[in-house]
């Protein structure tokens, strides 16, 4: 801390620590209409996986229900997901894509 003196007023700087924002994983979640090569198409166009990557998180979202795609800060979890949802929409598929704090 650096200190001032201004007319008998001692000024002290404070420090201001920036911390790491929060993060957020984006999931896609099971179910029964979406194919599987559909979601492995997903991954690797918008998490930028390749394709043995892409075909190991489907069939965890396939067995498990539910696979994590990636972790990231807020703003851009958000746009993956609206990302993701836009396509299956524009697809016709149902895939569901959610984020939640990590």
């Amino acid at each position: 801390m650096s200190t001032q003196k201004n007319d008998d007023t001692i000024l002290e700087t404070a420090k201001v620590g920036v911390g790491q924002p929060p993060l957020y994983k984006v999931l896609l979640l099971n179910d029964d209409y979406t194919p599987m090569e559909f979601v492995i198409v997903v991954l690797q166009q918008f998490f930028r996986m390749d394709r043995e990557q892409a075909t190991r998180i489907m069939l965890k979202v396939h067995h498990e229900g539910r696979g994590i795609c990636g972790v990231f800060p807020k703003d851009i979890a958000a746009t993956k997901v609206e990302q993701v949802l836009a396509f299956a929409r524009q697809q016709n598929h149902p895939l569901q894509c959610v984020m939640e704090e990590n």
